[in-house]
């Protein structure tokens, strides 16, 4: 039975209705040698701090907890709905979407709580916020203009322009280790484009008459892992950035998706529902060596690397409602993190210990 992924581009529309009651090419990328990855000490999580989304009701705010489940703290704490949270390169600042002032806008917070900022301020609905590597620009889905597109702006709310400015539903925006953003946007169905900062140099990347989502860069920049329904079902391929080298990671029949690279990139985590449900699953990021991490009677997904690439923050429905767990990434120390009556969600690791 083919079950439906976790994550769509669909989110957006979904995100605002709330609000509203090929050919030859260069050789393919080495990818990392296997076995170079960190190794875990066993039964002992890596230490830093985790972002998660914490919904009760019609209410849900942005909170971060030490790995060790000590230090809990609600940052946004709005009567209403605080999401989509993304940590600044440095750690030191968080971004996040919330509906607080009538409509979604992007505002900024330090990770102790202090100095909460709005950052867009129109009537439009502002959402997807994702940092430039050196910190100093924001990158955001905004239907300001009649429907979404990507924008920039600087990572003080001043200077947005709209990078896309197409008729296209736009979504998905992740920027890369440089100058460029990928994104998913529609040309009938989903695909996966990139483009640089400037505007310059839109390229579609996957470039297939079924849906393909979920961005997600290599750290070196030359690589995109997504998921894709082109087989029939959906799997993970990657491809190079200028669109060569498209391949094929999972092709296992059964529903693949969320790809996330290892810190060190020699590693993919991803959620697979190939053993009947869904559970993280680790691999090499040539696609071999494919592990199953966790091994728990209901859904794990959406898995996220500690930056020293040891341990993985993921959500599972192991204790009846979404909590956020951690475990090593040689499988040890399985622990629930959050343990609350609320439905977290939405981890992510500081990128700084």
């Amino acid at each position: 039975m083919k079950l439906r992924p976790f994550f769509l581009p669909f989110a957006v529309t979904l995100l605002v209705a709330s609000a509203c009651g090929g050919g030859e090419g260069p050789a393919t990328t080495p990818a990392p040698t296997p076995g170079t990855s960190p190794t875990a000490t066993p039964g002992v999580v890596a230490a830093g701090k985790i972002l998660f989304v914490s919904k009760n009701d019609d209410d849900s705010e942005v909170n971060v907890i030490n790995s060790d489940g000590s230090g809990l703290t609600n940052l946004s704490n709005a009567p209403d709905l605080d999401e989509l949270p993304v940590w600044s390169p440095d750690g030191s600042r968080i971004a996040f979407t919330s509906r607080r002032d009538g409509n979604f806008e992007i505002y900024v917070v330090n990770a102790d709580g202090t100095n909460l900022t709005r950052l867009t301020d129109h009537p439009g609905n502002d959402i997807f916020p994702t940092w430039s590597p050196d910190g100093t620009r924001i990158a955001f889905i905004s239907d300001r203009d009649g429907n979404f597109d990507v924008y920039l702006m600087n990572a003080d709310g001043t200077g947005p322009t709209n990078l896309t400015n197409n008729p296209s539903r736009d979504a998905d925006v992740k920027w890369g280790p440089g100058d460029r953003i990928a994104f998913t946007t529609r040309d009938g169905d989903f695909e996966v484009y990139v483009v640089n900062t400037d505007g310059s140099a839109l390229m579609n990347l996957s470039n297939s008459p079924a849906d393909d989502f979920g961005p997600s860069w290599s750290p070196d920049g030359t690589r995109i892992a997504f998921t894709s329904q082109r087989d029939d079902d959906y799997e993970i391929y990657v491809v190079n950035d200028d669109g060569t080298a498209l391949t094929n990671l999972t092709n296992s029949g059964g529903t693949d998706e969320l790809p996330t690279w290892s810190p060190d990139g020699s590693r993919i985590a991803f959620v697979s529902q190939r053993d009947g449900n869904f559970e993280i699953y680790l691999m090499n990021a040539d696609g071999t060596d494919v592990t199953r991490l966790t091994d728990i009677p209901d859904t794990d997904t959406h898995p996220a690397w500690s930056p020293d690439g040891t341990s993985i923050a993921f959500v599972s429905l192991h204790e009846g409602n979404r909590e956020i767990f951690t475990i090593n990434a040689d499988g040890s120390g399985l622990t629930n993190l959050t343990n609350s009556l609320a439905e977290d969600s939405a981890p992510a690791w500081s990128p700084v210990p």
